[in-house]
């Protein structure tokens, strides 16, 4: 029997092939906003009924992403992760199926179902491959995933409109994700039981603490925890300006630009591609502060910050010309990949493995449900003739308070007392 070749760098190519997973994710949420012109030839959609479809999504991703969380903390990563992606990937094909806004309504929903488990799994994969002075950075790579996903959809989605009839978008799109599910069962175990760790790395993967066969955590518990509230509130507004920018994007370039879908394929990736940049450089400089002898409460913070201040600038997109309406979009998107990349990070600097998947499972949960808020709040705000004025007002001030909640809430970034988490113990 030949040998299986131990790989140097196992954990990064793991981190490679979550962000693959992410940006599959992205590209599927892009789906429908980048092909809605062509969607629209045979179902009309108005701008209300876009944002319950956008709505959709987000009540099913957010719940999921609460029940995906606890999923990976009972299944495994591995095997956790495969069910969840085989799901989403057959949810995305069936847009494809449908006649009505009802039908399209009713794949958003299934399609928030299956990818509401993509980021509580990565984050869990990271949790167990990392220790906490590469977390930030390997979040970055995953992260990254998103930009990746958001690039190739404009062009993409745009070609395959050129050549073929909009459904297409959606089958291409579940192809992929069931492909991927191969890569995953091939290349993802956990450390303790991976064939092609070597040896070096294995003494590396040994400073993540030792896994524990213990029950998940119960939210209760959870809940008494001011960092949990802290992140789920600054998730909760920061994801609601997030989810405007990313389903939103291409409507506002095809109704007030007067783009089409040409025109959004030349220039919708740019902001993506800004999206990555943060992604890599949010995480990187944190960690880039740790080892420059700054403590983690220190270095996730400052950075925090310096995210959270790029994000005013989306005050001026409406009285800008196009080009410069591009650049504020894609600080905008910067400054919000590198945000996320660190919020991302911070269940697992300060709760035990066996919780950090319900954590960020309750922190995707209140960032899906400021989506919703915020994303039916647009469509009022459309439908009735305010424009886009008030929408980037509200939308470009979100981080700041986002900011301000967690300095309130976290005092410091440190391993909180696991000892608060353990069952009662009777008498």
């Amino acid at each position: 029997m030949i040998p299986l070749k131990k790989s140097p760098g196992l954990r990064w190519g793991i981190a490679v092939l979550l962000s693959a997973a992410i940006a599959i994710s992205y590209f599927d949420r892009q789906t429908l906003g980048v092909a809605i012109k062509a969607i629209g030839e045979s179902i009309t959609i108005t701008d209300s009924q876009f944002s319950w479809l956008t709505s959709a999504f987000l009540i099913t991703y957010g719940l999921m992403y609460v029940g995906g969380g606890r999923l990976l903390d009972a299944m495994g990563t591995r095997w956790g992760f495969m069910a969840i992606m085989v799901w989403w990937s057959l949810a995305c094909a069936s847009h494809g199926l449908a006649t009505s806004f009802t039908m399209l309504a009713a794949s958003r929903l299934l399609l928030g179902i299956g990818e509401g488990g993509g980021f509580p799994a990565a984050t869990k994969a990271v949790a167990e491959w990392f220790p906490a002075r590469e977390r930030s950075t390997a979040m970055g790579i995953i992260n990254s995933g998103t930009a990746v996903g958001g690039i190739v959809a404009p062009p993409g989605i745009a070609y395959v409109l050129s050549v073929a009839r909009w459904p297409w978008v959606f089958y291409i799109s579940g192809a992929i994700g069931l492909l991927w599910t191969v890569w995953w069962l091939w290349a993802y175990y956990p450390p303790s039981q991976h064939p092609r760790l070597g040896a070096v790395e294995r003494e590396i993967v040994k400073e993540v603490a030792p896994e524990r066969k213990e029950t998940s955590v119960s939210w209760w518990k959870l809940f008494g925890f001011p960092q949990v509230w802290g992140l789920v509130t600054a998730k909760f507004l920061t994801d609601a300006a997030w989810y405007v920018y990313l389903f939103w994007l291409p409507k506002y370039f095809y109704d007030v630009r007067h783009f089409n879908t040409k025109d959004f394929g030349y220039f919708g990736w740019i902001p993506f591609a800004a999206a990555g940049l943060g992604c890599l450089v949010g995480g990187g400089f944190s960690s880039w502060l740790i080892k420059r002898g700054h403590s983690l409460n220190t270095a996730r913070k400052v950075a925090l910050g310096a995210s959270a201040a790029i994000m005013p600038l989306m005050l001026f997109v409406t009285r800008s010309p196009v080009s410069l309406a591009i650049v504020l979009f894609s600080l905008a998107y910067f400054g919000q990949q590198s945000w996320s990349t660190l919020i991302m990070t911070l269940p697992a600097d300060m709760f035990p493995k066996r919780a950090v998947g319900s954590v960020a499972g309750l922190v995707g949960f209140g960032g899906a449900m400021g989506g919703v808020v915020f994303g039916l709040l647009v469509g009022w705000l459309l439908s009735n003739g305010y424009g886009y004025g008030p929408v980037f007002l509200i939308s470009g001030s979100l981080h700041v308070a986002g900011f301000i909640v967690i300095l309130l809430t976290i005092r410091v970034v440190q391993p909180v007392d696991s000892t608060r988490l353990e069952p009662a113990v009777a008498a």
